[in-house]
């Protein structure tokens, strides 16, 4: 399992955490949002998911991730 830590601009509700955590997930990944650090962890199978594919999946959302 490969895990990274995602700066993501424009999260600011629970709301925001759903809608990331669910795009990460549908992505093929699990997710840990923190609103305060404007962060993601994020923790995937690279045989079943790529980082492009999260980070996509994140923007997606009409998110940044920086």
């Amino acid at each position: 399992m490969a895990q990274v830590t995602l700066n993501v601009e424009g999260m600011s509700c629970n709301h925001c955490v759903n809608a990331v955590q669910t795009a990460v997930k549908n992505a093929g990944g699990s997710a840990r949002v923190d609103l305060a650090s404007k962060t993601v962890e994020v923790e995937f199978d690279e045989s079943k998911a790529t980082l492009k594919a999260i980070k996509d999946a994140i923007e997606d959302q009409g998110y940044d991730v920086v």
